[in-house]
C-alpha cells in the first residue's frame, strides 16, 4: 500500500515532506555543557546533538572539548577527557564490555548486577589534554592515551598511547610523535604563545 502510494504522483509530496522531517533532524552542535560532575557551566564545550553520554555522572569533561557526530561515550567504568580533546564522528570510548560475561552466565546475564558478574570488564579510560581521535575509531576500557596525540580515523586503541603519539591502525601503533610535527610549522605565522604546551615550544626553538 504505501509503496504504491510513493509510486503515484502523492510519492513528490511524500518525498518533500521526508526530505523536510530529515532536515529539522540533521546533527548540530550543541555549544556549552553544564558539568554533572563539578554544576559549572562550561561554555567552550561543543558536542553533538547525537551524541550519547551514557552514564554523564562517571565522565568528567574539561572545557573545550569536541565530541562530533555520531560519537558514543560510555561512562559506565568512568571516562576522563582533558581539556581540548577532540573525538571526530563516529567515535567510540567504551569503559565496559560484556564479552565474556554474556557466555559464562548465559540467559542469567540480566539478573546479577554488573559489578558481580564473572569475566564483566570495568575498567576507566582517559584521553589527555588536547588529543585528537580520528573519525571511526574505537577506544577499549582501561585504555589511557596522553595528552597531545593525533589517534588517527579507524584505529582501536587497547592499552596505553604515551604523550604527544601519533597512533595509527588495528591494534594501534605508535609511528610519530606530534612535538616533530608541530615543530615543522613553529616557524610559520603562527602565534607560539597560543601554543598548548609551553615546553613543547622552549624545546622546538
Amino acid at each position: 500500500m504505501l509503496r504504491r502510494l510513493y509510486l503515484s504522483p502523492f510519492g513528490y509530496l511524500i518525498s518533500g515532506i521526508l526530505h523536510a522531517f530529515s532536515w529539522l533532524h540533521k546533527p548540530f552542535m550543541v555549544y556549552g555543557y553544564r558539568n554533572p560532575k563539578t554544576g559549572k557551566f562550561q561554555k567552550l564545550t561543543r558536542i553533538s546533538s547525537s551524541a550519547k553520554l551514557l552514564n554523564k555522572k562517571e565522565i568528567i569533561l574539561a572545557d573545550n572539548i569536541w565530541i562530533g557526530h555520531y560519537c558514543l561515550v560510555d561512562g559506565t567504568g568512568g571516562v576522563s577527557l582533558g581539556e581540548g580533546v577532540q573525538l571526530s564522528s563516529h567515535t567510540v570510548v567504551y569503559s565496559h564490555s560484556s564479552q565474556d560475561a554474556i557466555r559464562l552466565l548465559g540467559k542469567h546475564f540480566i539478573e546479577q548486577p554488573a559489578t558481580k558478574r564473572p569475566g564483566y570488564k570495568l575498567k576507566p579510560v582517559s584521553i589527555g589534554d588536547y588529543t585528537f581521535v580520528g573519525t571511526s575509531s574505537v577506544i577499549l576500557p582501561g585504555s589511557v592515551i596522553g595528552k597531545g596525540c593525533i589517534i588517527g580515523a579507524g584505529t582501536v586503541v587497547n592499552g596505553i598511547i604515551p604523550d604527544y603519539a601519533i597512533a595509527v591502525g588495528n591494534p594501534a601503533k605508535i609511528v610519530g610523535d606530534t612535538r616533530e610535527r608541530d615543530k615543522r610549522r613553529f616557524g610559520d605565522s603562527i602565534d607560539l604563545e597560543k601554543y598548548y604546551d609551553p615546553e613543547a615550544v622552549s624545546r622546538g626553538k
